[in-house]
C-alpha cells in the first residue's frame, strides 16, 4: 500500500503540501514560542505604533501620553472577549470542563485554541467604552474624555492588524480549514493546500478519504509508534513532526492521501485584514462624523466574512442558524450594526473629527 502511495506521489498532484510547524521556536517537543502567540503580539505592537501616529497628528481623542493605558484595555478586551465569545457561542462544554492539571478549567485552555473574531470585536467595543471615560492626570483631573463612538472609530483603524496576523497564524496552525477542492490522489489547482493535520483535527464526517486511503494513513502511522503505544494517532503526530522538520520521503508518502482545500485562512487575511484596513484608512484620511469609520469597518468586515463561510468548513458539532452558519449569523449582525452606526452618524449633529492626512497642527481636537 505504501509503495502505491509513493507511485501516486511521483505524479504532480498540484497544490501545496502544508509542512509548517506551529512553533516559531521549540524548547521541548510540546513547549515553545508559537506563531499564534506571536500573531497577537505583532497585532498589538502595530496597534500601539499606529495609536502613537494618530495621537501625534491629533487624529484621535486618546491623549498621546495615555496610549499605553488605552492599549491595556484594548488588549484585555480583545483577549477576554474573543475567548468568552468562543466558549459561549461555539463550545459551551468548556464551561464545565475541569481537570486536576493546568490550566484546570477549559475556559483557560487557550493553548488548545479557540478565539472568536466577533467576540474580540465585541470585547474591543467594551474597552472603547472604558477608554472614552478618560484618564486621571497627576492632579486628579480627567483628561481624554470623549464618546464611546469616537474611540470606536479609532479602534476600527487598528483592529485590522490583529485580524490580519491572526488569520496568518490560523494558516500556519492549519486550523479553520477550507472546503475540499480535490479529493486525495486527485489533481488540484496550484493555489490549493493539502493540510495533513486534517486527519486528526476533522471529524469522520468531514474527512473525504476512502477506507483504503485511511488504512494507508494508519499503516504509515503505526510504523512510527513506540512499542508500548496503542493509539495510531501518536505515530501520526510523529509523522507530522518529521515532515515539518524536512522529511521529504514521508511527505511524498502522505501527500496522495490528503485532500486539497481552499486556503480560506489566507483569503480571510486578505479580506478581514488587508481589505478592511485599506477601506477604513482611506475613509479616515479626512475628518468624519463620529461612527462613520467604525460603521464602515463593520460593513466591510461582514461582507468579506459572510461569503468566506461558503468555502470554509463549519465548526464541528456546532449547529447552524437555519441556512446560515454561526459565523455568517454573527457577521450579519455586525453588518446591521455597521449600517446603524453610519445612519446614526449622519443623523447626529456632532462635528466631524479625526482625519489623519491633515497637518498635525492644523486642527486641535477638544479633549474636554
Amino acid at each position: 500500500m505504501l509503495n502505491h502511495s509513493l507511485q501516486l506521489a511521483s505524479t504532480n498532484l498540484g497544490g501545496w503540501f502544508h509542512d509548517l510547524s506551529p512553533f516559531f521556536i521549540k524548547f521541548t517537543p510540546t513547549f515553545g514560542i508559537r506563531y499564534y502567540g506571536l500573531s497577537y503580539a505583532l497585532g498589538f505592537l502595530f496597534a500601539f505604533i499606529t495609536l502613537k501616529f494618530l495621537a501625534k497628528r491629533n487624529s484621535t481623542m486618546i491623549p498621546e501620553d495615555r496610549i499605553g493605558d488605552a492599549m491595556m484595555y484594548l488588549i484585555l478586551g480583545a483577549l477576554i472577549g474573543g475567548r468568552l465569545f468562543y466558549v459561549i457561542g461555539y463550545e459551551p462544554g468548556l464551561l464545565i470542563d475541569f481537570s486536576s492539571s493546568a490550566p484546570w478549567w477549559g475556559v483557560f485552555a487557550i493553548n488548545r485554541g479557540g478565539m472568536a473574531s466577533h467576540g474580540g470585536i465585541l470585547g474591543v467595543a467594551f474597552a472603547c467604552w472604558r477608554i472614552s471615560r478618560g484618564f486621571k492626570d497627576q492632579t486628579g483631573k480627567i483628561v481624554g474624555r470623549t464618546t464611546p463612538i469616537n474611540t470606536l472609530d479609532t479602534a476600527a483603524l487598528i483592529a485590522p492588524f490583529g485580524l490580519f496576523f491572526g488569520r496568518l497564524a490560523n494558516f500556519i496552525n492549519a486550523e479553520l480549514l477550507g472546503a475540499v477542492v480535490a479529493n486525495p490522489g486527485q489533481h488540484a489547482p496550484s493555489w490549493a493546500v493539502r493540510y495533513p493535520q486534517e486527519i486528526v483535527t476533522l471529524t469522520d464526517s468531514q474527512l473525504v478519504q476512502t477506507q483504503e486511503q485511511m488504512d494507508q494513513v494508519i499503516q504509515l502511522s503505526m510504523l512510527h509508534m513506540l512499542p508500548n503505544e496503542q493509539d495510531w494517532t501518536l505515530g501520526y503526530a510523529r509523522v507530522l513532526d518529521l515532515i515539518q522538520r524536512g522529511d521529504d520521503g514521508l511527505k511524498a508518502q502522505l501527500e496522495p492521501l490528503i485532500a486539497a482545500r481552499y486556503p480560506s485562512q489566507l483569503f480571510q487575511a486578505s479580506l478581514d485584514g488587508l481589505l478592511v484596513m485599506f477601506v477604513v484608512w482611506i475613509i479616515a484620511m479626512k475628518p468624519r462624523k463620529p461612527g462613520v469609520i467604525a460603521g464602515c469597518f463593520g460593513i466591510v468586515y461582514a461582507l468579506g466574512r459572510i461569503p468566506m463561510d461558503l468555502i470554509r468548513l463549519p465548526d464541528a458539532g456546532v449547529t447552524q442558524f437555519g441556512p446560515l452558519t454561526r459565523g455568517q449569523t454573527y457577521s450579519a449582525i455586525t453588518l446591521l450594526l455597521g449600517i446603524a452606526l453610519i445612519v446614526y452618524a449622519y443623523k447626529t449633529k456632532a462635528p466631524k473629527c479625526g482625519g489623519w492626512k491633515k497637518s498635525p497642527n492644523s486642527v486641535e481636537i477638544n479633549q474636554d
